[in-house]
C-alpha cells in the first residue's frame, strides 16, 4: 500500500523550531508534533523520528524570515524536500485573533497540505555571499548620506550656509567646510566630529565599493553583470544589484513577471464595471527598484554610445548589443514623447524603469541559454514592448507613490563628451 506524503510545517526561531504534521487526505487541522532545538543536530533528531514514522514521503516548509537558509540547506543535504515560504503571500483569514508558535506550524502545515504556499528562490551560499556584500555596500552608502545629512543640519541650525548655490561635497565645498569655526566649544567640537564621521563614513563605502568590484568577476552571475553593463544607466555595480535581485532567470517565465516582482506593475482595485488603476505596488526588492529608476533618468538624452560605453558594449555578444540597442532607440523617444505629452517626471521615469526591466529581464533569458538569438531575440524584444503598452495610459497617481522611492530631483548622469563617430553614432552597435 503507497504510504501518505506528510507535510510538516515548521515555525521557526532563534532557539528553537515548533513542528506541526499533517498527512494527505487528512482534514482539519495538523497534529502538534513537538519542539526541537534550532540546530543541526535538532534537525538530524526531527528527520529520524518523522523517518522511524513511517515511510512515506515528507515535505518540510517555513517561513523565510531572519534565520536564513541554514534550515533549507541542511534538510535538502540529508534528501529531505523542503520549501521556503515568502510571509506575504501566505493566506490569512481576518476574523482570527489567536496567534502562537504552534498554531502557526499547524497552519502552515495544512495550507502545505492544500498547495496554498509561495515558494522563494533559494539561492546558494555563494550566491548569498555576494548579496550580503551588495547590501553591505548600501548600508554603506546610507550611512554616507546620513552622515551628510546630520553635518548640513547642524550647520544649517547656526545659518551657515554654502554661498553661490553650488554643488555640495566638492573639494571646494570641502575647503569650506575646514575653514568654519565656533566660538562656543562644545559647538566646535560637533563640528569637528561630524565632518570626521563623513571622511569615516565615505572610507568606508569607497572600501567596500572596491571589494565588490574585485569579487564580481569570480561571481558565477559575471556574464549577466557584464552583459547588463550594456544597457544605458548601468554600470558594473548597479549591474551587481539587478542580477543578485533575478538570481535564476527560468523562474521569471514573462518580462511582466519580473516587473510585478519588482513591484512596478500598477497596482488595482476593480469592482463590477468600473476599473480603478493606482500606483505601483512596490512590492519586492526595493534596492533593485531603485537601481531601473534611477537608471530611467539616464534616457531623457538622445540616444546615442558614450565613450565611457564603448567597452561595455564590444565585450557582450551580438544578441545582446542588439536588446541593448533596441532598448535605447525605443527609451530615448519614449521619454521625449511622455514629457510633450505633460507627463510629470515622476511619472516618466517609473514607465521608463518598468520597460527597462523588461529589456534586463531580456537579457537575462539570453545570458542563461546563449543558443538564444537572431529570431528569439526580436521576439522577446515584442514581448517586452506589447507588456508595456499600457504605460502610456497610467494614472498621474504613480507620481505621489514614486515620490518613496527616489527623490523628486533627477541625478546628474555623466556623459562623455565625445560621442562615437556620425556613421556610427545612430546605428546598432557591433
Amino acid at each position: 500500500m503507497e504510504q501518505s506524503t506528510r507535510f510538516v510545517g515548521m515555525d521557526v526561531h532563534k532557539d528553537t523550531i515548533v513542528v506541526a504534521v499533517t498527512a494527505t487526505g487528512e482534514v482539519g487541522k495538523a497534529t502538534a508534533y513537538g519542539t526541537f532545538p534550532n540546530t543541526a543536530a535538532g534537525l538530524e533528531k526531527l528527520v529520524k523520528r518523522l523517518r522511524q514514522a513511517g515511510d512515506g514521503p515528507t515535505k518540510f516548509c517555513y517561513e523565510a524570515g531572519p534565520c536564513g537558509y541554514g534550515i533549507h540547506r541542511a534538510l535538502t543535504k540529508m534528501g529531505e524536500d523542503c520549501m521556503v515560504i515568502a510571509p506575504s503571500m501566505i493566506p490569512r483569514k481576518s476574523g482570527e485573533r489567536q496567534k502562537n508558535d504552534k498554531r502557526d506550524a499547524g497552519s502552515l502545515a495544512v495550507l502545505h497540505r492544500g498547495g496554498l504556499l509561495t515558494a522563494v528562490w533559494v539561492p546558494d551560499a555563494a550566491h548569498e555571499a555576494m548579496r550580503d556584500l551588495i547590501r553591505a555596500r548600501l548600508a554603506a552608502v546610507r550611512a554616507v548620506r546620513a552622515a551628510r545629512q546630520q553635518l548640513s543640519a547642524f550647520l544649517l541650525r547656526h545659518e551657515r550656509v554654502y554661498p553661490g548655490n553650488r554643488t555640495p561635497w566638492t573639494k571646494a565645498h570641502r575647503g569650506w567646510l575646514a575653514d568654519q569655526s565656533f566660538t562656543q566649544s562644545a559647538q566646535q567640537i560637533v563640528l569637528e566630529e561630524s565632518i570626521e564621521a563623513v571622511r569615516l563614513s565615505e572610507q568606508r563605502r569607497d572600501r567596500v565599493d572596491g571589494y565588490l568590484r574585485a569579487q564580481i568577476p569570480s561571481w558565477s552571475l559575471f556574464p549577466l553583470v557584464q552583459n547588463l553593463c550594456a544597457l544605458r544607466g548601468l554600470d558594473m555595480i548597479a549591474a551587481a544589484g539587478l542580477a543578485a535581485a533575478i538570481g535564476d532567470p527560468s523562474r521569471f517565465a514573462t518580462a511582466p513577471h519580473f516587473m510585478a516582482y519588482l513591484g512596478m506593475v500598477p497596482s488595482e482595485h476593480t469592482s463590477g464595471p468600473k476599473r480603478r488603476i493606482g500606483g505601483i505596488t512596490k512590492a519586492g526588492d526595493i534596492h533593485a527598484r531603485t537601481l531601473l529608476i534611477e537608471a530611467a533618468h539616464s534616457y531623457r538624452y538622445p540616444a546615442r554610445i558614450a565613450r565611457h560605453k564603448l567597452a561595455a558594449v564590444d565585450a557582450v555578444p551580438e544578441a545582446v548589443g542588439e536588446i541593448a540597442w533596441k532598448a535605447q532607440t525605443r527609451l530615448c523617444q519614449r521619454y521625449r514623447h511622455m514629457v510633450a505629452r505633460g507627463k510629470l517626471t515622476q511619472v516618466v521615469v517609473t514607465a521608463i524603469g518598468r520597460e527597462l526591466a523588461g529589456f534586463v529581464w531580456s537579457i537575462a533569458c539570453i545570458t542563461s541559454d546563449p543558443a538564444v538569438g537572431g529570431n528569439i531575440v526580436t521576439a522577446l524584444y515584442d514581448e517586452v514592448t506589447a507588456c508595456c503598452g499600457e504605460v502610456m495610459t497610467t494614472s498621474e497617481e504613480v507620481a505621489r507613490q514614486v515620490q518613496e522611492i527616489v527623490p523628486t530631483q533627477a541625478p546628474s548622469v555623466r556623459h562623455s563628451p565625445q560621442t562615437m563617430a556620425a556613421s556610427a553614432g545612430m546605428s546598432r552597435p557591433g
